[in-house]
């Protein structure tokens, strides 16, 4: 294995429906802060020096304008560049497509940038200082091209009080070895716990400690190799089944890597609270939390200071 320091890679280029506007670009922390500063400043502080952001290439110029100095004075940061229209030889988009072909077309935009270990996570989420050092010390001590990490959250530090949430619902062997995850789209809050539906009628209830996948994940570099492979067979059906919307997700390459044997996934389960913005009436609850955490002095204030 290559002896690089991993790298952070933070999916940024998409731009939140369900919540109202861009919302990886909205103050959250006490001072002004973005929820991409938080996760940027816990992967510093757990060792991470590098950072590779990918957006739209019309975004660039906000944020370098919003992160600026204060972050590139900690660690080196990057921009790749999310296209539709980056797509392998012999492919062209389909006509009228505006939808981001997915999580694994993002990652694949960053592959010029990344020859280390890399922890891939979404910009508009906060995952705690305990993940980033949970991963970065998994990518740090890898040893066979083999080993992929995922992060793991108990289903009852995901909810949002002010709608329902998708989650990836993972089942684990006893070595915390990540057997199968199942996308859950329509998952709630209740008095009575978390409760799931698949047609929105039926409800059946989750455990709280259910382990979920909230999209951290630790790659080796050879990642971005099989997401290459891999991309052109889903453009194929792709192009067949659902030209406009079909979306090349992260997850579905890991499985089909597990089923495959060519990656065995260790799941490192975190019990801090996730924090992310789905709603904009989330927002309020995650400035409180920040500030609290401030107060607690998890956190500087200003944070870069």
């Amino acid at each position: 294995m290559a002896s690089d320091k991993p790298i952070l890679l933070i999916m940024a280029a998409g731009m939140g429906s369900r919540y109202g506007g861009l919302k990886q670009m909205d103050p959250v922390g006490p001072d002004g802060e973005l929820i991409l500063d938080y996760s940027l400043y816990d992967a510093r502080q757990a060792g991470f020096e590098r950072a590779v952001i990918i957006i739209k290439r019309d975004m660039e110029q906000d944020f370098r304008e919003i992160l600026g100095d204060r972050v590139s004075r900690h660690m080196q940061i990057d921009y790749a560049f999310q296209d539709l229209t980056n797509l392998p030889a012999g492919f062209a988009l389909p006509s009228g497509r505006t939808k981001p072909w997915g999580t694994g077309h993002a990652v694949l935009s960053a592959a010029s940038l990344v020859d280390a270990p890399f922890c891939a996570i979404n910009a508009d989420d906060y995952y705690g200082a305990e993940a980033f050092r949970l991963c970065y010390d998994h990518l740090a001590g890898l040893t066979k091209d083999t080993d992929f990490a995922m992060v793991g959250y108990l289903l009852k530090n995901t909810l949002s009080e002010t709608g329902y949430v998708a989650r990836g619902v993972c089942t684990l062997d006893e070595q915390n070895q990540l057997m199968d995850i199942v996308e859950r789209t329509h998952i709630i809050s209740t008095v009575d716990g978390p409760m799931m539906s698949d047609d929105m009628h039926t409800y059946t209830r989750l455990p709280p400690d259910t382990v979920v996948s909230m999209n951290m994940w630790g790659f080796p570099a050879v990642m971005m190799e099989h997401l290459k492979e891999a991309f052109p067979p889903f453009l194929r059906k792709a192009m067949v089944d659902n030209p406009q919307k079909a979306e090349f997700f992260l997850p579905t390459v890991v499985d089909q890597l597990l089923g495959s044997e060519k990656a065995r996934v260790t799941v490192h389960i975190t019990r801090d609270k996730w924090y992310g913005v789905t709603y904009h009436q989330d927002k309020g609850a995650i400035e409180a939390a920040l500030l609290r955490l401030a107060q607690e002095g998890k956190y500087p204030r200003p944070l870069w200071s």
